[in-house]
């Protein structure tokens, strides 16, 4: 039986360059980041040349690079430390209001939740058209004098739609400069990092985070771009490394591997993305041409080129994956986070689509290793499935 695997926006495996970047700080070179031996100068030395590679592609100073353990902890970090920063700063017109979208990662949403809970913000969650895209004019009118962070997604993580990032930035920096009043940008550059541009300077962010695992580097590594000037608080506590910002011994072969897999993007996404976008569009064409009642979810002109997703009207999504993980084929009901959960995707509520039909959601993730075979593949097996599912449906 043919192993088909597309939930690379669910996790991708680790590159053969990257593990050989990686093995040295095992058992050799393993020395602790902090000591002034050469032992631990070689750790450092390999941990700042990563935060170096890091900075380039984004565009950054390499001060401004800070490593976490993953984007959930980067978000964290960059919602948390930036209000308690802030403080009462702004009391006088209120405490720190923060404006999100509601299709954000449930790493953000709960943060946000998490903070309105204690008292130390108040959230706008700004709705988005039947695209998974945010209005500018509905942000625009949700700033208010007490207005400090923006957090807003840079791709969808469950259906693909590219937000307006930079337009985004642009505005906010208009905003700020009219008001005298700094308003920080944040963006989830998690499902973006791969294949758009992610110059922070071009994006106009003051934080950007993003974790190792969905380009080919391990799990358990990320970072977050926190620019210059950027009030922001640790949120742990310890022998302060990372700029007092993240304290902990640095993982030193998890970083020496981030940036090694940086590396190889920064030198191969644009190309790659055109091959998959080509992938991406013909899978998208042929199932709402072969399927009926086949619903594409996410815009289609601003689509990460790895992502297709779809609702399927009279087919549970579980029962879809199910049947084609016994076809060799693994996709996702949406993001890996909340996959676990029976309620219906947030994301997909919130762009208008009932729960009913978006019960059967599927997305289909593509990466460096998917083939037009793997393709064709899906497409002879997927409309068999889904129909012996709506036969066992008697309402459809």
């Amino acid at each position: 039986m043919k192993k088909i695997y597309l939930d690379y926006a669910a996790t991708t495996p680790v590159r053969p360059e990257v593990v050989r970047t990686m093995e040295p700080y095992w058992s050799e070179k393993f020395g602790n980041p902090s000591e002034p031996h050469g032992w631990g100068q070689q750790a450092r030395i390999a941990i700042e040349e990563s935060r170096n590679k890091i900075a380039d592609f984004l565009g950054a100073k390499t001060q401004e690079i800070i490593f976490t353990s993953c984007a959930t902890e980067s978000i964290n970090l960059a919602h948390k430390g930036l209000i308690e920063a802030i403080g009462n700063q702004s009391s006088a017109a209120g405490k720190p209001h923060v404006i999100t979208s509601e299709i954000e990662h449930k790493a953000v949403l709960e943060t946000c939740h998490h903070l309105e809970k204690l008292g130390m913000a108040e959230v706008t969650y700004l709705p988005v058209d039947k695209y998974g895209l945010i209005e500018l004019r509905d942000l625009e009118k949700a700033i208010k004098s007490n207005t400090v962070l923006v957090s807003v997604i840079y791709v969808n993580n469950e259906v693909g739609t590219i937000e307006p990032i930079a337009e985004i930035g642009q505005m906010i920096k208009v905003k700020s400069q009219k008001s005298g009043r700094k308003i920080y940008f944040h963006t989830d550059a998690t499902q973006g990092i791969q294949y758009l541009d992610c110059n922070v300077d071009k994006l106009g962010v003051d934080l950007l985070s993003f974790t190792g695992h969905k380009f080919y580097a391990p799990k358990g590594i990320g970072s977050l771009y926190v620019r210059s000037g950027v009030p922001l608080a640790r949120q742990q506590d310890g022998g302060g490394q990372e700029r007092n910002l993240r304290s902990g011994t640095e993982n030193t072969p998890y970083i020496v591997g981030l940036g090694r897999a940086v590396e190889l993007i920064g030198g191969e996404g644009r190309s790659r993305a055109i091959e998959l976008t080509r992938l991406r569009n013909k899978l998208i064409k042929e199932v709402l041409k072969r399927i009926p009642d086949s619903i594409l979810t996410g815009s289609l002109d601003q689509r990460a080129p790895h992502i297709a997703s779809f609702c399927f009207k009279g087919a549970e999504g579980e029962a879809i994956l199910l049947r084609l993980d016994a076809e060799g084929i693994a996709a996702s009901s949406g993001s890996a986070c909340t996959s676990g959960s029976l309620r219906p995707s947030h994301v997909l509520l919130a762009m208008g689509i009932p729960p009913e039909v978006a019960h059967g959601s599927i997305r289909f993730s593509l990466g460096r290793k998917t083939t037009e075979e793997e393709i064709d593949y899906v497409l002879k097996v997927l409309p068999g499935v889904i129909d012996d599912i709506r036969k066992m449906a008697p309402k459809f």
